[in-house]
Order: C-alpha cells, then sequence, then structure tokens
C-alpha cells in the first residue's frame, strides 16, 4: 500500500487547507481519518459534523478498496478465514499462552487488572521482547510502544529479560518507542500521534501502562464522572481503532478497588466501569499466591473463563518449576 493511497488529498473534497486542518490535529493519513471517528473530526477540526461523516465515509471506502479493512457485510466463513490470519504474542509462559488461546491477540485490546505486585507491568515488559523475536519463537518480528502514565517502564528489566532470551540488549532497547504520558490529556495526544509511529517504525504491540491511572487521579467526586467515562471511552475507542486498522495487538493494564458491597468471594473490581469493560476484548484478572501468580480470563468473546499460574523471574514471565515427585518410604 503506498503513501500516495493513503495521502489525505488523494480523498476528493480534501484540498490543502483542509488538509493542513488534519494534520494539526493528527491526522496525518486516511488511516487515521478512520480511526478517529466523524465526531472527534469534527472537534478538532471545527467543521459541521456532516462534512466529518463525509470524509471519514470515502476513507473508510477507500480502505475497504485497498483491503485494508472489511466491506460492510461479509458471510461468517470469509470472516472465519480472516480470524484464522490473525497473529498472537507469546508471552513467555505456556500456561499463559494456553488461557489466551496462543497469546496476545493482534486487532484486539487485552486488559490486565490486578492490585500492585500481581505481574501487569511485568508481563508488558515481557511482551516488548517477545514481539521482537522470530515467529517460531513467540513473536512478530516487530517494535513496540509503551504509554508510561505511572513511571513503571524500566529499561534495566528489558536488558535483563533481553539477555535471558540470547538477545542483543542494545538492539531490544532501540525497538522499544517509550512515552511517558504526564495527564490524561498528554494521554490521549499521545495516543493519537501512535499511528504514524507505528507504520514507519514497523510497529506491532501498543502497550499502555495503564491506561485509567490518569483519569482516576485528575477526576475527583461524583461531579466530575460523567466527563471522565465520556472521556476514558473515548480514549478506549481509539486504541480499538488502531488495533483493528494497523494491525497491532493493544495491552492495557488496569488498577482496582475494594466493593464494599461485596461480603462473600473476591470484592477486587477493576476502575473504569462498564466503558472499559465494553471496550477490552479480552480482560485478565491477575493476582498474587504465594510466589506464584494467577491470571484468570474474565471476559472473552471465545475463551471459557478459567485460571492458570505463572511466576515471575529473570526471563519476565514463566511457568512455574514441575514438582518432582516424592519418593515413597518404604
Amino acid at each position: 500500500m503506498s503513501e500516495e493511497e493513503l495521502d489525505l488529498e488523494s480523498l476528493e473534497g480534501v484540498g490543502p487547507a483542509t488538509k493542513q486542518k488534519l494534520t494539526a490535529a493528527g491526522i496525518y493519513n486516511v488511516l487515521d481519518l478512520v480511526s478517529r471517528g466523524p465526531i472527534e473530526i469534527s472537534d478538532v477540526v471545527n467543521i459541521d459534523l456532516s462534512r466529518a461523516i463525509e470524509l471519514v465515509n470515502k476513507a473508510r471506502v477507500r480502505l475497504v478498496t485497498l483491503g485494508r479493512i472489511e466491506k460492510d457485510f461479509i458471510s461468517a466463513t470469509e470472516l472465519y478465514k480472516k480470524r484464522q490470519t490473525i497473529e498472537r504474542i507469546g508471552t513467555g509462559s505456556k500456561n499463559l499462552d494456553d488461557l489466551l488461546g496462543g497469546g496476545i491477540e493482534t486487532q484486539a485490546v487485552t486488559e490486565l487488572y490486578g492490585e500492585y505486585g500481581s505481574g501487569k507491568t511485568q508481563l508488558c515488559h515481557t511482551l516488548c521482547v517477545k514481539v521482537q523475536t522470530q515467529k517460531d519463537q513467540g513473536g512478530l518480528s516487530s517494535g513496540a510502544i509503551y504509554v508510561d502514565t505511572e513511571n513503571t517502564f524500566r529499561p534495566e528489566r528489558i536488558v535483563e529479560i533481553a539477555e535471558a532470551y540470547n538477545l542483543e540488549p542494545e538492539e531490544v532497547l532501540s525497538k522499544i518507542i517509550v512515552a511517558e504520558a504526564y495527564n490524561s490529556a498528554h494521554q490521549e495526544l499521545i495516543v493519537r500521534e501512535a499511528g504514524r509511529f507505528i507504520e514507519k517504525e514497523r510497529i506491532r504491540l501498543l502497550v499502555v501502562d495503564s491506561a485509567v491511572a490518569h483519569y482516576r487521579a485528575e477526576f475527583l467526586g461524583r461531579g466530575t464522572l460523567a466527563e471522565r467515562q465520556q472521556r476514558l471511552n473515548r480514549f478506549m475507542h481509539n486504541l480499538l481503532r488502531l488495533a483493528e486498522l494497523y494491525n497491532v495487538a493493544v495491552v492495557v493494564t488496569n488498577q482496582v478497588q475494594s466493593a464494599p458491597d461485596v461480603f462473600f468471594g473476591d470484592p477486587t473490581r477493576p476502575v473504569g466501569g462498564h466503558v472499559v469493560a465494553h471496550t477490552s476484548t479480552y480482560r485478565i484478572y491477575l493476582r498474587k499466591a504465594g510466589k506464584n501468580r494467577i491470571a484468570r480470563m474474565m471476559d472473552s468473546p471465545c475463551h471459557p473463563e478459567r485460571e492458570v499460574v505463572f511466576i515471575l523471574d529473570g526471563r519476565g514471565i514463566n511457568d512455574p518449576p514441575e514438582e518432582t515427585p516424592k519418593r515413597r518410604q518404604s
């Protein structure tokens, strides 16, 4: 697919002036136009909604023609064949890969939630290394973008994991783009700008650690809840569109809170409410169990709700060692 075919001016009705407005808003090509949606286009470019809808529809038709996205109506057989081409990134743990049906899926948003120390960030670091390995090693021979909202990214940990996989640490680090988000608005801007880096740097993994932290810290009290959820909803949908249009795996981590009205069972609940729940393709709950970690599939369109055990070690994410059976005393 050539750059000319994705150029904004290649769309009928988009001249130099309109292109300049779109570019100033972080919309650089036809893919960005579709991923942002007509309402957001109308807001950021200051044009009528009807005009924005027309532009987005033209962009969508272009992408269908180029084979980048599917046409509106397809048979289940065609969809099944398309699903067979979806790629996955290995986690480093066979147990966790089995839970996910082979690994973290491209064209989907996978949410990891759990308490502090449950392994969310460690899994994100491991994925940034694994995505760079060959396909027969569970990777996609590609790079990663790491959006850091809580100052949790540690290059030293990447070096340790890379060495454990016999990879050159400097080369692995060079293929990870780190963007530190200072507030929710900056976080949204980073994701809007991500498209041009994904194409240019051959990115196949986008990590947001964590997706909800800034919104939770900035929007306090019930009076701000509606605005918070609206912006969070738009942010999550932008991630989902990026995953689908650019064929990347999106992984977001989420914080948890305790539900005071739960008297039996685990009171731990993910932050973000239904907005995050409905936009996440897969939802995985991580928790500590002594030295082990437990991953439970909480929500998936195709996987059963079950749990597996994994550990954290020098390789990042790994399977627990098999216990040697004790000899029976005579």
